[in-house]
Formats: structure tokens, sequence, C-alpha cells
């Protein structure tokens, strides 16, 4: 017993055991051997109950969170109603006949029938087609959740496959946040981050709503990260 606790350790992040040797945790996936790490630990052997109050209060501080919005679909929904007005218009209208006279085509009745029940299946299938579409665009976008902290950006994606993953608030460079004019209208916008993460080196959130808001607040975090860490970006 004596010698597995002379190999393993308490995570100063998230204080599960680890092995003595790492340099990164297997739990939290924090890096053992960084300016963060050292500042909590030399908080934690000053202080280790004001150390853990503080990380607990920066874990627990959550400053966005939400997924992007149904309105950053607009445009494409747009395009699919139109290209189901088609759908309908094959469907409705007995276009062959329209146009058998005047091209004279002469088809006969049989040729008629087939055509106006091959119109049908293909409106319907023009239709189905784009209702799929739109279904999975929106699965997708609900699927994706932000949450965004004093310490780092968390997002989860994917439908069959599952993905979460997260950036450490100092490693953010720089952020824009762009809006067209549809997104002006109904009130969403788009954030876009530059970061040093090597996974993740730019990162966007996708038609947030209050994008301002979430902008301003990472920019704040971002700033504040940077000075506890004693981070400097170079240019």
């Amino acid at each position: 017993m004596a010698l597995v606790d002379l190999e393993t350790k308490p995570c100063i992040f998230c204080a599960e055991t680890i092995q003595a040797a790492a340099v990164k945790c297997r739990y939290c996936g924090e890096f053992l051997n960084s300016e963060k790490a050292k500042a909590l630990q030399a908080r934690a052997e000053a202080d280790p109950d004001e150390a853990a109050t503080e990380e607990q209060e920066e874990e627990d501080g959550i400053l966005f969170a939400g997924r992007p919005s149904l309105l950053g679909l607009t445009w494409q929904f747009f395009k699919g109603l139109l290209v189901l007005a088609l759908a309908w218009g094959v469907i409705r209208f007995p276009l062959v006949q329209w146009v058998d006279e005047p091209l004279q085509l002469k088809l006969t009745v049989d040729q008629l029938s087939a055509a106006a029940h091959y119109r049908v299946l293909f409106g319907y299938a023009i239709a189905g087609l784009v209702v799929l579409g739109l279904f999975i665009k929106v699965l997708k976008l609900k699927m994706i959740y932000y949450e965004v902290s004093g310490e780092r950006i968390e997002w989860s994606r994917g439908i069959l496959d599952r993905r979460v993953d997260n950036i450490d608030m100092f490693r953010v460079v720089d952020l824009k946040m762009r809006r067209s004019l549809l997104d002006c209208i109904f009130g969403v916008g788009t954030v876009a981050l530059i970061t040093n993460d090597k996974t993740d080196p730019e990162f966007v959130f996708e038609k947030i709503r209050d994008s301002r808001y979430l902008y301003d607040t990472i920019k704040k975090a971002s700033l504040e990260a940077d000075r506890k860490t004693g981070v400097v970006h170079l240019e």
C-alpha cells in the first residue's frame, strides 16, 4: 500500500488520483506542468482551503451557456420553401400535357398517364429530400451546446459520434464577431476565435443569440485569464 501511495498523487485541478510522474491528467485533461498548474499549486501550498474554494468558484462560474439559434437557418428554410413550392407545382400541374401539343410530341394516352404518375412520384421525392435535409440541419444545429466559464470554453457536438472538447481561456489570441443583414434582423451572430490551441486553432460559435454579449464576455474573460497566468500573446 505504501508503494502505491508513492506512485500516485491527486490532480491539482480535479483531485482525481493519477500517477505521480503524470504531466497531464487523464480525467480533466489539464497539463500539470503549465503556469496555471504551478500558480494553483503555489496557492494550495500557501492556503489549501482558499485555493480549493477559488478553483471551485471558477469551475462553477458559468458565464454563458446555450445552443445555436434556429434563426440562423432562416436562409436555408427560405430556399427549402422555394424548392417545396416547385415540387408542389410538379405534383399539381400536368406539365407534360401542357407541352405535348406545342412541341408536337404526339404522346399516347398511356404515355401521358405514365408521365403523370412519374411526375407525381418525382415531386414527392423532391419534397421528401428537402424536408429530410432541413430536419438533419436542425438536428445537427441543436445538438451543439456551448458553455463558457472564466477558465475555459467547452462545447459538445455530433449526432452519432458525440464529441466533447474544450479550449483554455488563456489560449484565446483574438476574436471577431460577424453578422449578416439577416443576422442583424433576427438578432443572432457568429463569434469566431483565433487560438494557440493545436487541436482547434480556429473555433466558431455558430449563430448565437446575444452574440455581442458573448463577444464581450469572452474578451473580458480571456484578458483576465492572461493576467492570472502571466500569458503574453506575441503577434
